[in-house]
């Protein structure tokens, strides 16, 4: 298949979105929780999230506008300044994938959906008990994307739980054994395999590419 750019935007809304959303490959799915002035916990899921920094630990997502709709998620963040991002597990697919559903302001997808809140600390935003890879976040940045009303929101890490059996030697977190989830376009969920790891590398320790195939 060939698409040029008349074609893919002569493409059935429904069918544009999901080619845009899958063809980049598969993307972390992770659930969002944050908590209003008024207490009410959110949870949504979210795919659009990346690593941004180490030192500082910075993570971003993207965050489309809010002009016409109602982002509980982003006006939380604005609100109080922190959130959690939590894994999806084989376990807890299903509950996770309907968090995207539009509720009332004033319900929890945490009760509707079937998922736990767990606090620490003095941290207002929930993470999700049922989760088994964990961070808090506080709000760094709002980017605003010029060419599409979008936002990028950047927070710093301030907590992660997790299990110490899920990572390697070189403190690297094993996907595969923590049963983490990605997804594709809109509603594919995809478990993870580890096939191969490299060493890190640099170019002052080889004579030429070929010493690395």
């Amino acid at each position: 298949m060939y698409l040029n750019k008349k074609s893919i935007n002569n493409l059935d809304r429904i069918q544009r979105i999901n080619l845009m959303n899958s063809i980049s490959g598969i993307k972390p799915a992770l659930l969002i929780g944050t908590k209003s002035k008024e207490n009410v916990p959110n949870l949504a899921i979210f795919s659009s999230i990346v690593h941004i920094n180490s030192n500082p630990s910075l993570f971003g997502f993207f965050l489309r506008t809010t002009k016409n709709n109602r982002r509980d998620t982003y006006q939380n963040i604005m609100a109080n300044k922190v959130y959690t991002l939590n894994h999806v597990n084989t376990s807890i697919i299903k509950n996770s994938h309907y968090t995207s559903l539009k509720f009332n302001a004033n319900i929890s997808e945490f009760s509707l959906c079937n998922l736990t809140e767990q606090y620490i600390d003095d941290f207002y935003a929930p993470f999700v008990e049922e989760s088994k890879i964990k961070i808090g976040l506080k709000l760094k940045e709002v980017v605003k994307l010029k060419t599409s009303n979008s936002k990028l929101v950047v927070g710093e890490v301030e907590h992660i739980i997790s299990n110490d059996k899920f990572y390697d030697e070189t403190n690297t977190l094993r996907l595969d054994h923590s049963d983490s989830i990605c997804v594709g376009g809109l509603n594919s969920y995809y478990s993870l395999k580890k096939e191969l790891s490299f060493p890190y590398i640099s170019l002052k320790n080889i004579n030429s590419i070929q010493d690395l195939l």
